[in-house]
């Protein structure tokens, strides 16, 4: 078994003996009368490298340290202990609980005093995150879970404990991607899909679908309704280590959708800890691109003029070194230079079906992708 393997097999393991191991630490520091500190794992772009061999955003060895007698930190030291307690406390009772719930689980105003333990979920959703990497386990083996966000449908069988799922027999809806997709939870099984295209729009999604795109083209839609979420982002990797599909990435031709091609390729800075599990490296994108404007004909009253953030995104995007590909460079600067974007649904201006019909189709057949 490779470095890889065993880390990923550790990660699986159950994180009470962590989740004890911090608590018991914390205290002995308390009874000899010494600061209480945690370290954990700088989660920043000063802390992440790209791995050129395996092609994902990697997080470096370097540790911060949260000390309960320093005023900056006391708060978020309170807080990252209430979530390891929760955590603990509800893997002990044998539950699970969405990352919502643990939120107001724990929010409360402190005794004597007018300040909450926390004010907003974006406060303790990073906490969780902070205890994943630094016990290198999954929020799912914390028995914690999110609100589910992508979509799928087209040839996969799915088996979700009990239930069989056919996805090629779900109508209008697809499938809703679960929080937890890890292979304890779902088993997959292809139907004789042959590549996965990942929709950033969900409107879009519902054009292929209703076409039956997925069945024309013998393939598996998916969408995570903008950027997509981890259970999303994590079934399209198991799709693809499992069965050897091919990954195309559909999204709207401005620096937002390419940056969220780029999360599903390699994984992103806050996540570095599970590019492992979430990132699609071979991933392919398939469009939409500024050239495709003159290529295929569109209207320019239908492109959106670029904006200061738009250009300011861009220009950051093009020394991302995920994003130093010639092509990358060529496209990022065309946008640049023609200071427009356009949405996927600009496409409709040639007709409602032009993106099943005829857009899609002669993308896959001339393997017209970016890198």
């Amino acid at each position: 078994m490779g470095t890889e393997e065993r880390r990923m097999e550790e990660r699986m393991s159950d994180p009470r003996r962590g989740l004890e191991e911090l608590g018991r630490k914390v205290l002995e520091q308390i009874m000899q009368m010494r600061n209480p500190k945690i370290e954990l794992p700088i989660r920043a772009l000063s802390n992440i490298y790209f791995d050129e061999k395996r092609k994902l955003i990697r997080l470096g060895d370097r540790k911060s340290v949260r000390t309960y007698l320093n005023v900056a930190h006391t708060r978020k030291f309170m807080q990252t202990m209430m979530v390891a307690s929760e955590c603990r406390k509800i893997i002990d009772q044998g539950v699970t609980t969405s990352i919502r719930d643990l939120y107001y689980a724990l929010k409360r105003t402190i005794p004597e005093t007018k300040e909450n333990t926390f004010e907003e979920q974006n406060e303790s959703d990073p906490i969780i995150e902070d205890i994943e990497a630094a016990l290198n386990t999954l929020r799912e083996n914390l028995n914690l879970k999110a609100d589910r966000k992508g979509y799928l449908a087209g040839n996969m069988i799915i088996r979700d404990k009990e239930d069989e799922i056919d996805a090629s027999r779900m109508g209008s809806s697809g499938w809703a991607i679960p929080s937890n997709v890890e292979p304890d939870n779902i088993k997959l099984q292809n139907n004789g899909a042959e590549f996965v295209l990942v929709i950033e729009k969900d409107a879009v999604w519902q054009r292929l679908n209703e076409d039956k795109f997925w069945k024309k083209q013998n393939c598996l839609i998916v969408t995570g309704k903008g950027q997509p979420d981890r259970g999303t982002r994590r079934i399209v990797n198991r799709l693809h280590k499992e069965f050897g599909l091919p990954v195309y990435v559909l999204t709207d031709a401005d620096p937002w959708g390419y940056y969220i091609y780029s999360v599903l390729k390699q994984g992103s800075i806050n996540l570095s800890f599970l590019s492992d599990r979430l990132g699609t490296p071979e991933a392919k994108f398939i469009g939409l691109t500024t050239r495709d404007v003159d290529k295929y004909g569109i209207a320019k009253n239908v492109t959106i003029k670029l904006n200061q953030g738009d250009i300011k995104r861009t220009n950051e995007m093009m020394n991302y070194i995920w994003f130093k590909p010639k092509e990358w460079q060529d496209e990022l600067k065309h946008m640049l230079s023609v200071g427009y974007k356009l949405e996927l649904e600009a496409l409709s201006s040639k007709g409602i079906k032009f993106i099943s019909e005829k857009y899609l189709p002669e993308k896959i057949e001339k393997r017209d992708f970016l890198p």
